[in-house]
């Protein structure tokens, strides 16, 4: 098959919705498929990409200057993807690129594919633009529903497109986790003492990006609590963002910046608890990869988190009012947070890249049918 994909960050910035696209690309050029991704650039890129990468003209969005809004669908574009002459077009983001995408491939008489990486819908609230929250949820409702098929990231999410479509044609699309990369094995005493941390510090964890719909304020807000209770608690960010400077206002934290590789696995299997605050997450690789490294982890309620632990104890969901109480018991309780760390490791292996590909690739096949390219 060659399949023509469609994204607003393919590689500019470190996010774990590119990074899942990216595995996809590789794993369908690895099965003899073809991929050709159109996608907005920077000069500087987070990584390489997998595939053949068209850049598509793009502007800064003025508020979140760090992403990238391509505004239409240019003739050389569209030129390109006559040429490429694909089998299916897979749009992943309901943006402008993305609509016109789909538009542009009812035109050419070539099915859509689109797949749900992110609850857009749930941002505004974190930027004083709650009274937009309706239009973005009907535009999100028409996305959806001109695709001939939709991957979702989780059960529940793959029901509620069924809903909203009326119809059965979603499927799961579930993520993976490197547990070779990511393992308890990583954690290292000596880097934990050259950042500042003494042995019997506890070691609070943010993993993500340093954006508030991140649920930076609950991390914030949590962490002043425990110290308030007297909780011997040291947090450690991994990752990056413009909402930085709100973490820095605690003061005493250990910022790494964006870490990749056997940096990032250091990093995270040093840490003792992943606090996870986000509510707006469709899945939450960071949660996946944390559970591989052996972390405590306790995640605010959320639909992504009750989704990764599939009804089990391994890892503590809770209202975002309860999450330092939460914290606070692992806190004093060292066996505690390392029996939730053994068995987190042990529910990791329920995610695996290949087969998470595999289900997409079936999606393709099921929806091009007998026109594939043999």
């Amino acid at each position: 098959m060659r399949v023509a994909l469609f994204s607003g960050n393919y590689n500019y910035l470190r996010e774990g919705a590119n990074q899942a696209l990216n595995r996809l690309v590789g794993e369908l050029e690895r099965s003899g498929h073809r991929a050709r991704v159109y996608s907005p650039v920077t000069d500087t890129p987070a990584f390489e990409p997998e595939g053949e990468l068209v850049p598509v003209p793009s502007i800064a969005l003025p508020v979140r200057r760090e992403f990238r809004l391509a505004l239409g669908l240019p003739r050389a574009v569209r030129e390109d993807v006559r040429r490429f002459d694909p089998d299916l077009i897979h749009v992943s983001t309901p943006d402008i690129l993305g609509t016109r995408a789909q538009t542009f491939a009812k035109r050419l008489g070539v099915p859509v594919v689109a797949s749900l990486h992110t609850r857009f819908e749930t941002y505004f609230r974190y930027y004083g633009a709650g009274v937009l929250r309706p239009l973005a949820e009907a535009h999100l409702r028409r996305f959806y529903r001109r695709s001939d098929h939709v991957l979702a990231p989780t059960p529940a999410i793959v029901e509620e497109m069924k809903r909203l479509r009326g119809d059965d044609r979603v499927t799961l699309w579930s993520r993976g986790v490197d547990r070779e990369l990511f393992e308890p094995k990583r954690r290292s005493a000596k880097w934990r003492r050259a950042q500042g941390f003494a042995d019997d510090d506890v070691v609070l964890l943010f993993f993500g990006r340093l954006v508030l719909e991140k649920g930076v304020a609950d991390f914030v807000s949590t962490v002043h609590a425990l110290r308030k209770r007297g909780i011997n608690i040291r947090p450690l960010v991994v990752g990056a963002g413009p909402a930085r400077e709100r973490v820095e206002l605690l003061g005493d934290v250990v910022f790494t910046g964006d870490l990749e590789g056997p940096e990032l696995a250091r990093a995270i299997a040093s840490a003792d608890i992943l606090l996870h605050p986000s509510r707006t997450e469709a899945f939450g690789n960071v949660v996946v990869e944390a559970m591989a490294s052996g972390l405590a982890v306790v995640c605010a309620e959320a639909q992504s988190a009750r989704a990764i632990a599939g009804g089990g104890r391994e890892i503590i969901i809770c209202s975002p009012d309860r999450l330092a109480d939460e914290v606070a018991e692992l806190c004093r309780n060292a066996g505690r947070r390392r029996a939730l760390g053994i068995l987190a490791r042990q529910e990791s292996a329920r995610f695996d890249w290949d087969e998470a590909s595999r289900s997409v690739l079936a999606a393709y096949e099921a929806v091009v049918g007998p026109n594939a390219r043999a």
